[in-house]
């Protein structure tokens, strides 16, 4: 979760509602099982019992941040490789300075070792678009960010926010198009996650010291509490067992580590290419003052 430069980006108006008749939904071999049971079946609070709220039914979650503290949740369960899947409905109106974090991580706290994967939602003023960044680590080491900016309102309904993870890539997707791929390459190396198991979190928090304008926007306590809301957890993945569990070494079974999930369908590759005209505007692979060297990664094609 290193926060680096916000980059000035376009009216939301310019990417409006042209992917509704365009984008063609993420397929696959078999559908990811939807969690049914209550939010208490799949995750513990991490912290601030007293700012967690459900539906009567238990299926939707609510997380508030105060000018007190934020709140948290974590999955009872870790996994390795899969698809993770979860629909998030983001603070509205003014959310300067706030962050909903959606992300894996191989520990339940920010270790100087630890893996994760990244979505975290940067809120902004009043009329101004979300930013989304994504970010990968391995062993600690992360400072690959990524940021686009949405081709809606995350605000107004939910959206389905998913990671799919095996061997060969990693690959962030928004309502079923990808917008990120990070891919591994086949050998040793200290940039892709692979080995660790991790655990998936929620989190709502404050950020204002660098989330809005790099810092120059700060929460609007008025304005509190902040919510953002969460249902339809799903995930269809290798649940860790200790010392190893036997899915792991027979994962080419499972769709999510086949070989058509080792790389962008064509419909996909249609989506992707969208999405890197017209929504990024960030990519720590691009940035030649932040790296005299590029990082290894970035010479891989996510084409691949």
């Amino acid at each position: 979760m290193d926060a680096r430069r916000v980059s000035s980006c376009s009216s939301a108006s310019m990417i409006l509602l042209f992917l509704v008749a365009t984008l063609a939904a993420y397929s696959h071999s078999s559908e990811a099982a939807v969690t049914k049971g209550s939010f208490e079946d799949n995750f513990s609070i991490m912290w601030s019992e007293n700012h967690f709220t459900t539906s009567t039914d238990g299926q939707i979650w609510n997380l508030a941040l105060d000018n007190d503290t934020g709140c948290g949740f974590q999955t009872k369960q870790r996994y390795r490789f899969g698809w993770f899947s979860m629909k998030l409905k983001l603070v509205a109106g003014d959310s300067a300075g706030v962050v909903t974090a959606y992300y894996m991580c191989s520990e339940n706290g920010a270790g100087p070792e630890r893996d994760e994967l990244d979505f975290e939602f940067l809120g902004n003023r009043t009329g101004e678009p979300y930013l989304i960044q994504t970010n990968v680590y391995k062993n600690g080491n992360g400072s690959r960010e990524m940021r686009h900016v949405l081709w809606f309102d995350p605000t107004e309904d939910y959206h389905t926010y998913s990671v799919l993870w095996n061997n060969h890539q990693i690959v962030f997707f928004v309502d079923k198009v990808p917008i990120r791929v990070f891919k591994n390459n086949g050998k040793p190396n200290n940039f892709f996650p692979n080995e660790k198991p991790m655990f998936l979190f929620s989190s709502i928090w404050n950020a204002d010291d660098w989330a809005t304008r790099g810092g120059l926007e700060k929460t609007n306590w008025k304005l509190a509490p902040f919510v953002s809301s969460y249902k339809d957890f799903s995930v269809d993945a290798c649940q860790w067992e200790d010392p190893f569990p036997a899915c792991v070494s027979t994962t080419t079974k499972y769709w999510w580590d086949q070989y058509n999930a080792w790389h962008l369908s064509d419909d996909q590759k249609t989506d992707y290419a969208w999405v890197q005209r017209n929504l990024v505007i960030y990519d720590y692979c691009k940035d030649t003052e932040r790296f005299t060297t590029m990082p290894e990664e970035c010479s891989l094609s996510p084409w691949a």
